[in-house]
């Protein structure tokens, strides 16, 4: 896995110049599917080299995150909500999405409604999963896209800022990007001790 995102990051440096911001929100758009993307790896390094480089602006990196999370997010909804439940549990097998952690995303989503739907958007795996129960549920889908832009943009902003803070302080990289994806990944793992922590309980419950 770890040389796999190397070899994405290595990618997607090189193209980040040209794609630019719709490149940003192209890959967050897909991070919010049950595409394996981890946003860590796309939003700091942007933000980074807006920092150090000027080729982008840090809110502009924040706010092509956001739009590509709630764009991906958005299908997840909709895809959902015209297929059903029958259809989701059918297939998602294939795509990783079991029918356990489909129940464990439903129940979460019964139980905290749009503020759940928030706070899923700063937690690794149920980030992902959560359009779908909510599609499912038929949650009211402006309550849904509100809860989703506010939460992706705490979270665009969050790794955009830790992209400027790593900008600010190269000696954190001692010359190598790959430590900063190290770093990243290592608030990922924190990110999946919270996602244990709350969301499991919080089910269990």
């Amino acid at each position: 896995m770890t040389e796999l995102l190397h070899h994405f990051s290595d990618w997607y440096l090189a193209t980040l110049g040209q794609g630019g911001y719709w490149l940003i929100a192209g890959l967050m758009m897909l991070e919010s599917t049950l595409v394996p993307i981890p946003s860590e790896v796309i939003i700091p390094p942007a933000a980074y080299l807006a920092h150090t480089q000027g080729e982008f602006s840090f809110f502009g990196v924040v706010l092509a995150g956001t739009a590509g999370s709630w764009i991906g997010a958005s299908l997840m909804y909709w895809a959902a909500r015209l297929l059903g439940h029958p259809a989701i549990v059918r297939f998602g097998r294939y795509v990783g999405l079991s029918q356990a952690k489909l129940e464990m995303a439903e129940h979460w989503c019964t139980r905290y409604g749009p503020p759940g739907v928030f706070f899923s958007r700063l937690l690794p795996v149920i980030r992902h999963l959560i359009g779908i129960p909510t599609g499912i549920l038929r949650m009211d889908f402006r309550r849904y896209s509100l809860a989703t832009l506010l939460g992706s943009l705490l979270w665009c902003t969050v790794l955009a800022w830790l992209g400027r803070e790593v900008g600010e302080h190269p000696e954190l990289l001692a010359g190598s990007l790959h430590r900063f994806f190290a770093l990243v990944l290592a608030v990922a793992g924190v990110l999946a001790v919270l996602y244990y922590s709350f969301v499991h309980r919080a089910s269990a419950r």
